[in-house]
Order: C-alpha cells, then sequence, then structure tokens
C-alpha cells in the first residue's frame, strides 16, 4: 500500500512538473519600443521617440529581432523604465502575442 501511495505521488509531481513546462513562461530577448514604430524603433537612439508615443497614447511593446515578433506587454509602468533598452523579459506569453511581465532586466549580450 505506501509503495502505491508514493507511486501515485511520484507520478502526480512529474505530471505538475510537466504541466508548468508546457506553459510559455520564459525569457524573451529584445527591445523596449512603441508599437507604432515596432521594429524599426529597436535601437537606443529611438527612445525620446518612444516615449513621446508612449505619452501620446501608444503601447510599449517588446521587439524580438531573433524571431521578428512584437509583444504586447502588460506592465507598461516596469516597461517604460527600458525604453530604448535591450532587454530580456521573463514571463508567460500566450497565442496572441501578449507577455504577463514576471520582470523585464538589462540584457548582457
Amino acid at each position: 500500500m505506501k509503495k502505491r501511495v508514493a507511486l501515485l505521488l511520484g507520478l502526480s509531481l512529474v505530471l505538475a512538473f510537466s504541466i508548468s513546462l508546457m506553459a510559455d513562461h520564459h525569457k524573451h530577448t529584445g527591445w523596449i519600443t512603441d508599437a507604432k514604430c515596432g521594429a524599426n524603433g529597436a535601437k537606443a537612439e529611438h527612445k525620446q521617440c518612444a516615449l513621446k508615443c508612449a505619452e501620446g497614447g501608444q503601447k510599449l511593446v517588446l521587439y524580438t529581432p531573433d524571431d521578428k515578433k512584437t509583444y504586447a506587454l502588460d506592465n507598461q509602468t516596469l516597461a517604460k523604465e527600458h525604453v530604448g533598452h535591450e532587454v530580456v523579459v521573463e514571463g508567460e506569453a500566450d497565442a496572441q502575442g501578449n507577455i504577463k511581465v514576471a520582470k523585464i532586466e538589462m540584457s548582457t549580450k
């Protein structure tokens, strides 16, 4: 009986770990810019323009040059701190291209 309970507990832990791996909760490397300029704003020189666009109502986004995707970021306050920076955004991405931001750090590239 104890072996069965231990086996079921072990299988439950493996299942829980597998499910957590299926969520797209990982790191995305790219540039914080505004949604209007997207890829064209993925550089440090674009910072002031991106801030002006953000103040005018544009959302701040993450543009990832490796896969050429633009992701909407749910934490605009944290994104604003990193406008014009190459960063690593840690968070869960959904199929629509939105990232639920857990953390944003400067890239060490």
